[in-house]
Formats: structure tokens, C-alpha cells, sequence
């Protein structure tokens, strides 16, 4: 089972990710891990990325494909896997696509992740996060014991300078920009699944498990 989760921010795609990565014993691969664990493996693919990241450049397409191709040879993967933060762009998603002819794989399902803006801007700006360990809370759906402290630390919670409305607003904007593309590029090829990503993380969990399911591909 080789997917793809897709979503903009505030969508849930990290708890999704979890879940599906458990229920169907598959990896799951995010660009920011793929980066960081291939600097901490000192990989050539690494030693190129952590030069443009030092810097403070955006990684380059070609290193990005190089290292999502490494990273797929892995024996994580063989069961299958799930991609999530890749690809970004059209580019991208015809690299992977000959990537996988190479390996004899293919992608059965490309699961994106639907939520209304005003959702997605009251997720995200009422998000709070320790200083100390990084634990999440929500103004709203998950406070905390005792307001402004976390429950594990004691540490103090703290918004994201990349959560304010202002930031938000335009991490949704440039998404969809950015997306819409890779969405239509999918949908074409038929493998998108739209899925509605409002309600509890089990209930969106049931939605997704549902449609991969009721899919040719897992009959």
C-alpha cells in the first residue's frame, strides 16, 4: 500500500499520518524527517541538503527527489508507505512517478484532507505549544490542566510565531496556490480521494480506512 497525504496546514495530516501509518503497518515518510535523518546518517543526499538548509535556502528539487529515491529503498518501505510533504509540486510528482516505474511501484491513493478556511484559521491560532517539550494544547479542544501551563513539564505554553492569524492566513493562501496544480494532476490519473477531514481524529481515521477499503486496489 503506497499512499499519499495531502492537505493544507491545520488539516490534521500528522494525526492522520499516525494512525494509518499503525492500522496498516506502512511507512511514514515526511520531507522533514527524510532531511533530518539522512544529515544524521551523514548520506551523500544529506551532506548536500544540510549545506542549503545551513544556509537558509530552500532545498533544491533535484536534491528533494534524490532523497525521497533513497530513502524509498529502504526495508521500511517494502511493506509499503506513506508520503507526506512530498511531492510539492507537478515536478516533483512526475520524478516520483518514474521513481516508482523504476521500482516496479505505483501510488494506489493520494488522500486529501478537506477542512473549511475558518476551520483550518481557528485550529491553528488557538494552537499553543511548551516551551520546554513541545507538547500541543488548543485554546478550545484541548486545554491544558491549568491555563498557560503544560501538564507534563510545567513549562510555559507559548504561540508560534508561524500560528498567528496574519501567518495563517497566508500559509492557506500560498497552499492552495501552490496545490491546486498537484491536485488536479492527480485527480486526472484518477487516484485522488477527497476526504472530509472535520470531526474527531477517529472519525476522520474511519472516513479515510472507508475509502482505501472500498478501493480495487485492496479487494
Amino acid at each position: 500500500m503506497n499512499l499519499l497525504i495531502m492537505g493544507p496546514p491545520g488539516a490534521g495530516k500528522g494525526s492522520q499520518a499516525a494512525l494509518i501509518k499503525d492500522y496498516y503497518n506502512i511507512a511514514h515518510i515526511s520531507t522533514g524527517d527524510m532531511f533530518r535523518e539522512a544529515i544524521a546518517h551523514n548520506s551523500q543526499v544529506g551532506i548536500l541538503a544540510k549545506e542549503y538548509i545551513d544556509r537558509g535556502e530552500l532545498v533544491p528539487d533535484s536534491v528533494t527527489i534524490d532523497l525521497v529515491k533513497e530513502r524509498l529503498q529502504e526495508d521500511d518501505t517494502k511493506n509499503g508507505f506513506l508520503l507526506d510533504g512530498f511531492p510539492r509540486t507537478i515536478a516533483q510528482a512526475k520524478a516520483l512517478r518514474e521513481i516508482l516505474i523504476q521500482c516496479n511501484r505505483r501510488i494506489f491513493k493520494v488522500i486529501n484532507l478537506v477542512v473549511d478556511d475558518s476551520i483550518l484559521i481557528s485550529r491553528i491560532t488557538g494552537r499553543r505549544v511548551c516551551e520546554k517539550c513541545g507538547a500541543t494544547y488548543h485554546i478550545e479542544g484541548n486545554k491544558p490542566l491549568k491555563e498557560g501551563i503544560c501538564d507534563i513539564d510545567g513549562g510555559k505554553l507559548i504561540q508560534r510565531e508561524d500560528d498567528t492569524l496574519e501567518t495563517v492566513s497566508n500559509r492557506i493562501k500560498v497552499y492552495y496556490e501552490k496545490t491546486k496544480p498537484l491536485l488536479d494532476f492527480y485527480e486526472e490519473l484518477g487516484l485522488l480521494v477527497n476526504v472530509d477531514g472535520l470531526g474527531g481524529i477517529e472519525k476522520v481515521f474511519n472516513r479515510v480506512k472507508r475509502i482505501l477499503e472500498e478501493s480495487n486496489d485492496f479487494n
